[in-house]
């Protein structure tokens, strides 16, 4: 019999608390896994804290109706060698029991108007893709895939800035303005264009916006490079599905005693005479540990778990002018009878775009958004993953993702999931209905053949994830946020830390990291053997 939820970690209950605890982790999402486990092999006893029923964040998945999706982790780069800084982190935190499976060596596949680029896997791959597509921008190409090289390399000076000790902040600026080419955090745009004046070029260069949610006129070529660069050799897939993440993390967790509790919503960080003493929770129990470590997302711990006056003292309120939420988004869950050599299911992602001019795209869809939507992404997991026929055979599932805006949704924002109303699922129907065509039109084949189909809504990701506008992607990733310094592991109030996305990057691997930039930042130089084994190899 298969499961029809698929439930990760034990559910909370204030009588399963056991004994003290070392430090408290708010929220399951990767990066808080990663400091947990990273601190619970330092010998620390850590409870990590998640008020949804399963463990994880964006790394979990679920099922329905005999089908199983994930919600966030669609593929990851640098997991095809154990020499990788993110395969290096994973293997730590897994104890090495996490598995990967390739993607098609077309591991992207960019639909630009009537123009299709296929990215190839490998660096030599990569070229061949742009320069096949556009073999009169060959300088161009190899002037940009040059400027990748570069912003990777200073991105070790970037993070050490995140965790280094003010009384190195003198040393650590040197090295920056040494190591950081001059492109680092410019917007995407302005870097590309200064490479080149073709637009359809800048369009599959930049065909993943979405990875990070901001468009090339918006976002820091930093965070553009990383993510190419991450992807450059091929994409790849949790072996058993997103959920094994967590699966084998928490056992590393519960290695010096610590625990994953779900179910288990904290309300408030507990301060003390101006330090964090521990966290109350919505049943009334208090749970105090000398470290809380919060992964609810830096708004969230601002603006709703400290209280105001702890908050004003910080100076949040003018912090908060130099950072905004990133897009909210669609999410369509498919299931079809059939294997995925059945279907004809590829292991390729697909971006489809009305054109190659991204924030054209978007604004156009902005002002009406009954016009085409910027992008629709679709995903085949149950392709991506060889493990899926043992779970579910004779089955394949479908993944569709677009970008939407807060105010579409924002009238059922007091509303209870799953009970909303007529005229909102009207609504959602006239919306997937108008998705679908974008896939139907890519894959023709399938036209009749979706057994089930579930739409989300940015309602369900505040519901669910308790990100407040349904933003996918916490902090928006433009220059501004990327210039501001106190989104780091360490805050101004004694015993409080931030992990995961918001204090790094987005993405699987960037929040991970941002895991163990926390951990490290937490250890000083008892830390240095780990940072050493993890980056260094």
């Amino acid at each position: 019999m298969k499961p029809s939820t698929i439930r990760i970690g034990r559910r909370y209950r204030a009588s399963r608390l056991e004994g003290s605890y070392d430090a408290i982790v708010i929220g399951s999402g990767i990066g808080g896994l990663t400091t947990a486990a990273c601190l619970s092999k330092a010998g620390k006893k850590v409870l990590v804290l998640e008020q949804h029923y399963t463990a994880g964040g964006y790394t979990h998945s679920y099922a329905r109706n005999g089908y199983e999706w994930d919600v966030g982790v669609h593929y990851i780069g640098d997991m095809g060698s154990p020499h990788t800084l993110g395969r290096r982190l994973f293997d730590y935190i897994t104890d090495g029991e996490l598995h990967w499976a390739p993607m098609d060596e077309n591991y992207d596949r960019f639909f630009l108007g009537d123009k299709v680029v296929n990215l190839r896997a490998g660096k030599a791959g990569f070229r061949y893709s742009l320069v096949s597509a556009f073999p009169e921008e060959e300088e161009a190409i190899d002037r940009y895939i040059s400027l990748l090289g570069k912003v990777a390399g200073g991105m070790q000076w970037y993070t050490l800035s995140k965790i280094s000790p003010s009384l190195l902040s003198p040393l650590i600026g040197k090295g920056l303005d040494m190591t950081l080419p001059d492109c680092f955090n410019k917007t995407t745009y302005e870097v590309l264009r200064e490479l080149t004046d073709n637009e359809e070029l800048i369009g599959a260069i930049t065909g993943q916006w979405g990875d990070c949610g901001v468009t090339p006129k918006q976002s820091s070529f930093m965070v553009h490079a990383l993510i190419a660069k991450h992807y450059i050799h091929g994409g790849y897939y949790p072996v058993g599905g997103a959920s094994e993440m967590a699966k084998t993390i928490i056992p590393v967790i519960q290695q010096s005693g610590g625990e994953v509790f779900t179910y288990a919503d904290v309300t408030d960080i507990l301060i003390h005479k101006g330090k964090a003493v521990g966290v109350h929770m919505a049943d009334g129990e208090e749970i105090k540990a000398p470290m809380v470590i919060s992964n609810a997302g830096v708004i969230n711990t601002f603006e709703k778990l400290l209280p105001p006056e702890i908050a004003e003292k910080c100076g949040y309120q003018k912090k908060r002018e130099h950072i905004q939420q990133s897009m909210p988004h669609i999410g369509l869950y498919l299931g079809l009878k059939g294997t995925p050599e059945e279907l004809g299911l590829p292991r390729t992602n697909f971006w489809i775009y009305p054109s190659a001019r991204h924030d054209d795209n978007v604004e156009a869809f902005l002002e009406d958004t009954s016009t085409d939507f910027p992008v629709v992404y679709v995903s085949f997991p149950a392709a991506k993953d060889p493990d899926y026929q043992n779970r579910w055979p004779g089955t394949s599932t479908i993944e569709v993702v677009a970008p939407t805006t807060w105010e579409m949704f924002e009238a059922w924002k007091d509303t209870t999931w799953g009970k909303r109303g007529e005229d909102y699922e009207a609504l959602k129907t006239e919306i997937t209905d108008r998705i679908m065509e974008v896939v139907y039109d890519k894959l023709p084949h399938l036209r009749g053949k979706v057994d089930y189909l579930e739409t989300s809504t940015p309602l369900s990701t505040a519901w669910f994830c308790r990100y407040e506008r349904g933003e996918l992607y916490g902090l928006d990733h433009t220059p501004e946020r990327f210039e501001q310094q106190w989104l780091r592991p360490k805050t101004d109030i004694p015993g409080l830390y931030l992990t995961g996305q918001d204090i790094l990057t987005c993405g699987v691997v960037g929040a991970m990291i941002g895991g163990l930039m926390t951990t490290l930042s937490i250890q000083g130089l008892r830390g240095a053997g780990l940072a050493k084994r993890i980056f260094v190899g």
